[in-house]
């Protein structure tokens, strides 16, 4: 039997502002040409497309105070999480096109006080290659695009660790983290001051993508909200090019299958990002394409009818 599944929201957020290389502002209209929104009504998924979001345009300024564009980061994810927690409220769905993963913070910011509002646990599954949980002491860089995770957890400068009012906006304890492989020395030292859970590369060569997944998803259950942010660099580069920071020994398509099918099979979840998406340095929309692939499976779609 399929699942049925709430209405979709498509939220365009064409910026790069968080990033360090141009093109992820592209990655919106990248996923429309490669067919998403026909891909999910052909599941069987109503599916309204909002457009894009707008705001602030990119300066590409160096930081200031160790961050850059930190005004302009924090009024995107500000206008995204109104229209996330404005999707969530109507009973639907709302699906991210980024855009960098700064704007993390705004979607999941939504969906922490959607829950709590609701009374429904979060898990937040995040798939990437790096944990993002830089701060400014700790990234010369100063891009936002490394530091959402640590800003959701109450790490990070005030007008993004309280966006929502309500900080930190999610627990420690929420966030899974999947096909980790790039991870900045002091960011290691965070990552265990914080218990967060990570499943990296190592981990995954050692026991497999389904034990990684099955302990990533323990314990979700009817009243779970299940949150997906899905890093486009997650992916190997040899399958997925498309992307401004690519880091090769990443999952392969069959394991990026089976992780998309076992979400699926939990039956919760109900918001998504995709981000990092970087149509320039794509091979005629390749990756957009497997990204589309990918969400299908997100949604049911597996090789064989399963009970």
């Amino acid at each position: 039997m399929s699942r049925i599944f709430p209405p979709v929201s498509l939220l365009g957020v064409p910026t790069d502002i968080g990033a360090g290389h141009r093109g992820a502002r592209m990655g919106p209209d990248a996923l429309r040409i490669a067919g998403l929104a026909e891909a999910l009504v052909a599941r069987g998924v109503e599916v309204a497309d909002r457009g894009n979001l707008s705001g602030p345009v990119n300066p590409w300024q160096p930081p200031q105070h160790g961050y850059r564009h930190l005004d302009e980061v924090v009024a995107w994810n500000r206008e995204l999480m109104h229209a996330t927690l404005a999707e969530l409220r109507l009973g639907r769905m709302p699906i991210m096109l980024g855009g960098d993963h700064c704007l993390g913070v705004g979607s999941i910011t939504a969906v922490a006080q959607h829950c709590r509002d609701t009374g429904q646990r979060l898990r937040v599954i995040w798939l990437d290659a790096h944990s993002d949980f830089n701060t400014s002491e700790v990234t010369p860089s100063g891009n936002i695009h490394g530091m959402p995770v640590a800003c959701l957890c109450g790490i990070g400068p005030e007008g993004l660790t309280h966006l929502g009012g309500h900080a930190p906006a999610m627990d420690a304890a929420d966030i899974r983290q999947i096909g980790i492989r790039s991870v900045d020395p002091e960011e290691k030292r965070l990552i265990r001051e914080n218990r967060i859970d990570v499943y990296d590369m190592r981990y995954i060569d050692e026991n497999g993508m389904k034990r990684a997944m099955e302990a990533a998803l323990e314990g979700v259950d009817q009243n779970t909200h299940v949150h997906v942010s899905f890093d486009v660099d997650f992916l190997d580069p040899s399958i997925a090019p498309g992307v401004g920071t690519t880091v090769p020994g990443g999952p392969n398509y069959r394991e990026a299958q089976l992780v998309m099918e076992m979400i699926a099979d939990t039956d919760r979840m109900l918001s998504l990002d995709i981000v990092e998406l970087n149509p320039i340095i794509d091979s005629r929309n390749l990756t957009a394409e497997l990204v589309v692939e990918l969400v299908e499976s997100l949604f049911g779609k597996s090789t064989l009818m399963r009970d």
